[in-house]
């Protein structure tokens, strides 16, 4: 019994000692926030070494620093030329902020074959490297041709969308 209390408070103290050095920014031997004698470098400021930013804790990884309203801007040519060329296809979720439009399974008029599609718009620019798509059938992934004719087709017709909308 009093091995095992005696392993318990050895273990305790070697956690507090362990989260203290954490709390404090300096190392288990490192400086502390305390005035040292003598020295010009102990009393300059802190060097960074790139790993955490000055004034960081441990704590911080648990903290939201993020920006919520941040958000992804996508290409309305290419968004809505996805929504025509893929119009065969029933629409299942579309979110513009996020830039991704969730198709269901649906047959392409004069085809045999069920297709569900994923249409990820992830810039900007009127450009192939901005669009995504994930072309499924109800076997598996579709064919890398067929996923190719789709985005040709959503690229030519945002093409056509751009270009009609620059004759206002």
């Amino acid at each position: 019994m009093a091995i095992r209390r005696y392993f318990w408070a050895v273990l305790m103290g070697l956690s507090l000692l362990s989260l203290s050095a954490c709390a404090t920014g300096g190392g288990l031997f490192g400086k502390s926030g305390g005035k040292s004698g003598g020295s010009a470098r102990s009393q300059s400021a802190p060097v960074q070494t790139g790993r955490e930013p000055q004034g960081s804790k441990i704590w911080d990884l648990f903290s939201n620093t993020e920006n919520p309203n941040t958000t992804v801007e996508v290409n309305k040519y290419l968004w809505d030329a996805s929504l025509d060329v893929l119009n065969f296809l029933p629409l299942e979720a579309a979110d513009p902020f996020t830039g991704i439009i969730v198709f269901g399974y649906g047959k392409p008029p004069g085809g045999g074959r069920a297709y569900k599609a994923t249409v990820y718009i992830s810039d900007p620019a009127l450009d192939a490297r901005s669009l995504r798509v994930a072309l499924l059938t109800r076997s598996g992934p579709a064919s890398t041709e067929a996923t190719r004719a789709v985005e040709d087709a959503i690229l030519t017709r945002a093409r056509q969308l751009r270009i009609a909308d620059g004759r206002l």
